[in-house]
């Protein structure tokens, strides 16, 4: 994994004789060395990854003159997707923008200002949020609705609702519109994130202002659902059509995916049944929530008898779908019966996504045949779609639950590239890992990783600090652990309240 300089963290001992080579720089075998016609090169990487890689290796206090030194030709499609490669290591993907922001022929577009101050607001650094925000405005660039829809979102996740709402409040003052998309964004944020109540009531108190439509109860109606409060949902249905606002399938959806999350699988299963006798226009996404819903609760067969019958209604299943009900045959059946429908899914022209691989991977790890795991991850590559770091934590997760910590840092590695950085999970699984063996060697690892995770921006909680330091201590690493002290209190970024 990429540090600096001083901050490395040692190759685990077993891992000096055993290093993972990806399947791509493998030796071919012998017998390809009969032809005459040399091997074709590999494709160079995107530039965007080079780059990235090049932020990731480089010093921040000589980042600057590299960059110059490089004579990029910088464009605004080029920044963005840096931006997102280094959205895991927020501190240099700061700094990145706002050396770029100093650029003689270059300017930032108002999406990499969305950008970046989602970033800020996910590390909770709000001095540079409004900083940037008044950057953003001078330069006649926004804030736009989005940007704003990023800050109450961000601040709703941090336990600041109230502080939310001033904000939406606020919008006005920096000359955004408060119109109906803007309260229908600020209604689901709040509901997204269980805060039901609150949203029903600034809906009450607002509905006179705005002129809400099908959009706003729908979000209502699946804030509720949400948090398993059904009959509410089915009171905010009845609510909208009193006041002549006609119910979408997308309503009907909603709340039929509500019953299935409640587990009450009988209502779930009465109401579908309801919307065929109303003759609604029955669509995928109706018949995807019933095949995930039935097959949560173990009833595979009912679940496989709907797949089938919606192919018979001329319903064309999803990838979606097949990725609900390969889930469901991980989960509730075996992993060999969800691979061979992911082979007639590929067989059929449809092509897997990130999801799809990613439950078949947690499936096979789930059986603890990590080899099988690894193969779909490698396959996944050869099918142009890269691992996300959900993927990369489960297999991560299930070698440290088997003891393979060696092959879990093998894999930690492999995100070290640039193209999928680790986040908070990541190294939360690591570093808890490396309290197993209780070795001294294991626990250095687990400083390293601290410091790590502290430089890009995550902040460890109050237990897992104090876990690694007293670690440290215990197994004859004083120095170690006061060099972490040094380091984190000059940076400002240990946890409020520590003790040794």
């Amino acid at each position: 994994m990429l540090l600096p300089k001083h901050n490395r963290f040692l190759k685990h001992p077993k891992l000096l004789t055993s290093h993972f080579i990806p399947l791509s720089l493998h030796a071919p075998p012998s017998h390809y060395f009969t032809t005459t016609s040399p091997p074709s090169p590999p494709p160079p990487p995107p530039q965007d990854l080079t780059i990235t890689n090049l932020i990731l290796t480089t010093d921040s206090k000589a980042l600057p003159q590299t960059l110059q030194a490089h004579n990029i030709n910088w464009t605004q499609d080029l920044v963005h997707k840096t931006l997102k490669r280094l959205w895991n290591h927020g501190p240099k993907a700061l700094q990145f923008f706002n050396i770029l922001d100093r650029h003689h022929s270059y300017t930032h577009s108002a999406t990499a200002f969305d950008h970046a101050i989602d970033i800020a607001a996910r590390l909770r650094d709000y001095k540079a949020l409004w900083i940037l925000m008044t950057r953003m405005k001078t330069r006649m660039l926004g804030p736009n609705p989005k940007t704003f829809a990023i800050v109450i979102e961000r601040l709703v996740a941090a336990g600041k609702p109230d502080r939310a709402v001033k904000v939406f409040l606020s919008m006005h003052d920096h000359g955004v519109i408060q119109d109906l998309h803007c309260f229908n964004m600020f209604l689901d944020v709040l509901c997204k994130s269980r805060r039901v109540e609150m949203a029903y009531n600034l809906f009450k108190a607002f509905r006179g202002r705005f002129r809400v439509d099908t959009i706003t109860y729908n979000v209502l109606v699946n804030g509720f659902c949400l948090i398993k409060r059904t009959p509410r949902g089915l009171e905010i249905m009845r609510e909208m059509v009193e006041r002549g606002v006609e119910p979408s399938l997308g309503t009907y959806n909603t709340m039929l995916k509500g019953f299935f999350r409640a587990g009450q699988v009988k209502e779930a299963w009465g109401f579908f049944l309801e919307m065929k006798k109303r003759k609604c226009e029955i669509d995928v996404v109706t018949y995807t929530t019933v095949v995930h819903g039935l097959g949560v609760v173990g009833e595979v067969k009912r679940a496989r008898k709907v797949f089938d019958e919606m192919i018979d209604a001329g319903v064309l299943p999803s990838v979606a779908t097949y990725n609900a009900f390969i889930q469901i045959l991980c989960k509730k059946d075996c992993v060999e019966n969800a691979t061979l429908v992911f082979d007639e899914m590929v067989k059929k022209g449809y092509v897997p996504n990130s999801t799809t691989y990613g439950v078949l991977i947690r499936g096979w790890c789930h059986v603890g045949k990590m080899d099988r795991a690894m193969e779909y991850m490698d396959r996944m590559k050869s099918d142009e779609c890269e691992p996300n770091v959900q993927t990369y934590n489960v297999v991560i997760r299930y070698y440290c639950d088997d003891g393979e910590l060696e092959k879990a840092l093998e894999v930690f590695e492999r995100m070290g590239g640039g193209e999928c950085l680790p986040n908070l999970d990541t190294y939360n699984v690591l570093i808890s890992a490396m309290f197993v063996r209780k070795t001294a060697d294991d626990l250095l690892v687990a400083g390293k990783l601290l410091i790590e995770m502290v430089d890009r921006g995550f902040l460890p909680r109050k237990f897992m600090y104090n876990r690694v330091l007293n670690g440290l201590l215990l197994t004859g690493h004083q120095e170690f652990a006061k060099e972490i002290l040094r380091l984190h209190s000059t940076s400002g970024r240990l946890p409020r309240h520590f003790r040794l």
